[in-house]
């Protein structure tokens, strides 16, 4: 009987008994690789600190400003499925290499835009080719790490680095704007990507499907129109834009993802594998990964403003206090890697996500002008949380694809961290902008058009009442930062009712750890 279990189980684990040791060149590659997700999730929420000092330079309105956090996320987002697809046909690596060339390109364009809309297009373009970058990433270490047990650690390494450059962000742009102009946070694509193009023609080998289908153009269309028209539509229902073209976004995306499921299910070699949602694993971390990262650049996205409009830091002090957040995410993310091996990844993720609300949780219950030392500790148990709860979903995701989708798997695990981003800003930025709109109770004797600046956003309320006289415009300035925070309040509260669900799902739906237990008794 002993025998049978022991066969039963190493069957079932095929990866960890057969694959070869990766070489060394194999953990060089890995960090090559990183390069573009480091880029990539730092260009995610490097703007935030950037953006104060945008709008006083480029004077967008509130749905502009939302527009530059977002055009980048609502453009990758809605091509990452088709770019994951295409890759599996075409070659992970070339798709890596050209993506590469056109995001450097894109963001040095960025870096000079002389207006908001400008700005909003470049950034649009450069999620096109940012879209290219993470699905392969992910996907070409399934082939450099065959063995499970150091594919966790290099998918550690993966997700330690995409949650570190999501939180370091803001550091990142307050290094550079300590001294330089805003248009310096966009630059750092080109020392970043440089290496990439030298080394990986070299270090990382070509990786594809070996039975690939055509080319759905029809498919990526609607998985474009899916998802692009979701996240478009909820940016603009939270930002308070036009209902009707708002609805008619959402609309349109649910009928192109009927569409689109649709084809998939009658194609012979799919552009995505409708059968990998199946999977509970994969299903529940992929939804773990979509919330995390909201709550993670939903409290950026306020807490940078925060510290800076609010506190009156300057951004490199601001970026400093949330340093300790940003290594604790790095920690964790590694630091889970062996007990994920050997024991209940349902019970580590759940208390993982659990440490993610209750950060929102304090931020809810102390109130946001509690002061910096308040964001800072919150800042730290979200860090942790997300750090450790990726590296385990992302692992789950990758274990539970073949390796010939391993593309447009990690292109699904990817939009979820895309959509995530968007719905951070839209949804619980959207929010706070909303409940500052509705809150503000505009003093007597402030003009007319400095009462709508001030109820635009927080930094149009600061800029309206240096216009003004003093005592005026000392108290327009009160009565938003009291707005604000109160707002900071009801989306913190949010915020933690979104963790607290992942939480739940990963305790529902994820693998209880019997087979670790089972695993260790036999050997």
């Amino acid at each position: 009987m002993t025998v049978e279990r022991r066969a039963s189980i190493t069957a079932r684990a095929p990866e960890r008994v057969h694959a070869a040791t990766p070489s060394a060149r194999a953990w060089v590659a890995l960090a090559v690789l990183m390069l573009p997700v480091l880029l990539v999730s730092i260009d995610a929420t490097v703007l935030s600190l950037a953006l104060p000092h945008i709008a006083r330079s480029l004077h967008p309105d509130a749905a502009q400003q939302l527009w530059i956090l977002d055009a980048y996320s609502v453009v990758l987002a809605g091509l990452l499925v088709t770019m994951g697809g295409l890759g599996d046909r075409i070659g992970r690596r070339r798709l890596l290499l050209v993506g590469a060339v056109g995001f450097a390109a894109c963001s040095v364009a960025s870096a000079f835009a002389p207006s908001a809309g400008w700005l909003i297009a470049l950034r649009a373009a450069t999620g096109v080719f940012g879209a290219t970058l993470m699905p392969a990433t992910l996907a070409l270490i399934r082939d450099l790490f065959p063995d499970r047990e150091r594919r966790r650690v290099a998918v550690a390494v993966w997700a330690a680095c995409f949650s570190a450059g999501t939180a370091a962000g803001p550091l990142v742009g307050g290094l550079l704007l300590e001294r330089l102009p805003w248009g310096s946070v966009f630059l750092i694509a080109v020392p970043m990507l440089v290496p990439l193009l030298a080394l990986a023609p070299l270090l990382v080998p070509e990786s594809r499907d070996p039975r690939p289908g055509p080319v759905d153009v029809p498919g990526m269309l609607a998985s474009m129109a899916t998802l692009g028209g979701f996240v478009l539509g909820v940016k603009e229902l939270a930002a308070g834009g036009a209902v009707v073209p708002a609805v008619a976004a959402i609309a349109t995306s649910g009928l192109a993802g009927w569409w689109f499921v649709r084809r998939m299910r009658r194609a012979t070699r799919p552009l995505l594998d409708l059968a990998l949602l199946h999977d509970p694993r994969f299903a529940g971390s992929v939804v773990i990964n979509l919330l995390s990262v909201t709550a993670l650049v939903g409290f950026l996205y306020f807490a940078s403003q925060h510290l800076q409009l609010v506190l009156g830091l300057d951004a490199l002090d601001a970026a400093l206090v949330l340093l300790p957040g940003i290594l604790l995410s790095i920690v964790a993310g590694l630091a889970i890697v062996r007990p994920a091996a050997t024991r209940s990844v349902r019970g580590l993720m759940a208390g993982a996500l659990l440490c993610s609300a209750a950060a929102y949780a304090l931020v809810a219950v102390a109130g946001a002008g509690s002061g910096w030392t308040l964001t800072a500790v919150a800042f730290c148990l979200l860090g942790a949380g997300v750090g450790a709860a990726d590296t385990m979903s992302n692992d789950l995701i990758l274990s539970a694809a073949p390796p010939e989708r391993a593309g447009a798997a990690s292109a699904i695990s990817e939009t979820a961290y895309e959509v995530g981003a968007v719905l951070g800003t839209a949804l619980l930025g959207g929010l706070l902008t909303a409940h500052h709109r509705i809150a503000l109770v505009v003093p007597d004797g402030v003009p007319a058009d400095a009462a709508a600046r001030a109820r635009e956003t927080l930094a149009g309320a600061g800029e309206a009442a240096l216009g003004l006289p003093p005592e005026t415009g000392a108290a327009l300035w009160e009565a938003a930062t009291n707005a604000f925070e109160g707002g900071v309040v009801v989306t913190a509260s949010i915020g933690a009712a979104l963790m607290a669900t992942a939480a739940a799902i990963a305790w529902r739906v994820l693998p209880d750890g019997s087979d670790h237990r089972r695993r260790a008794r036999l050997e």
